[in-house]
């Protein structure tokens, strides 16, 4: 992804995916095997179709929070999804130049969980009183890549994660690893051939023996069939909450877009297709599957 920082955009998104790929193995796992083969040159070349962040829906956090950095910078907020059995709600955001990522930010009703859950999750975010992001300067790149990374609440105790885990997975990965990068998005579609396709580059990922999140399929498709996804599964690793109590816990993972090319467009010459040309937006059904990319069970099949 990396920018040449010459806006506090480029310096907040260069914090951003420097930390997840540092603790994502997959990340440079895939990015080197794509420079050995010649494929691109180094990171910069691949593009990134989006990140995703994950937050709660409670008083002072959540989307209309977050999104009030994103905004600033340009961005503009698009389509609503919602996922009822996950209980989620989110938006995604088109970027101020094509140069830069789509944002696409959810968040977990809360007040949809257990009187348990929420009590939960009130017992680490109750403190908060007013919108974190209200006191960032917006225009101090530095500041906002530290503030995804810091501490909002508490580092949880074990049961307090054990007890969300069973009734929402979502949750329980938010509540401990808070605003940190879900994921970026490799676009395979501006590869070259022999990569540009989901089924050519699953088929590549696999050879690295990095597993592919299967559920629903390993390549999730829309119903007008020009927007299809997959994901690698999320990184397991030690995790130590308070008190010193460790356990394996899903971190954050990759995801692989293809947007194809609009009915409309479709006599285009190839050298001539642009992002404009593409599929656009997102698919709730797609989305759904993606998020399970996390899932400890499907980790351990």
């Amino acid at each position: 992804m990396n920018f040449e920082q010459k806006k506090p955009l480029d310096t907040f998104l260069n914090i951003l995916f420097e930390r997840y790929e540092a603790k994502v193995p997959a990340v440079k796992k895939i990015t080197n095997a794509l420079i050995e083969l010649g494929v691109v040159a180094n990171q910069q070349e691949i593009v990134n179709d989006h990140i995703a962040f994950r937050t709660l829906g409670v008083p002072h956090l959540g989307i209309a929070s977050s999104e009030k950095i994103f905004l600033h910078y340009g961005y503009e907020k698009r389509d609503y999804y919602y996922f009822e059995g996950k209980k989620l709600n989110a938006y995604w955001y088109a970027p101020p130049s094509p140069e830069y990522p789509r944002i696409f930010i959810s968040e977990l009703r809360v007040a949809d969980l257990s009187a348990q859950a929420q009590a939960v999750i009130g017992k680490y975010t109750s403190a908060i009183t007013k919108d974190p992001v209200d006191a960032l300067d917006l225009e101090d790149g530095q500041a906002i890549g530290e503030f995804f990374h810091q501490a909002l609440w508490d580092l949880p105790e074990k049961a307090d994660y054990l007890s969300l885990l069973e009734e929402s997975e979502y949750a329980a990965w938010v509540i401990y690893n808070r605003y940190y990068l879900n994921h970026y998005t490799i676009s395979v579609h501006d590869l070259r051939p022999g990569y540009n396709t989901l089924e050519d580059f699953n088929k590549f990922v696999e050879g690295l023996d990095l597993k592919l999140n299967s559920s629903g399929a390993k390549i999730k498709v829309s119903p007008d069939g020009l927007l299809r996804q997959s994901s690698t599964l999320a990184e397991v690793q030690e995790a130590e909450f308070a008190g010193g109590e460790k356990m394996a816990i899903a971190g954050s993972y990759v995801e692989f877009s293809e947007r194809l090319v609009l009915p409309e467009f479709k006599d285009l010459p190839i050298n001539e297709i642009r992002a404009a040309h593409r599929r656009e937006g997102f698919e709730t059904d797609n989305a759904d599957k993606i998020f399970e990319s996390t899932y400890l069970n499907l980790n351990k099949r």
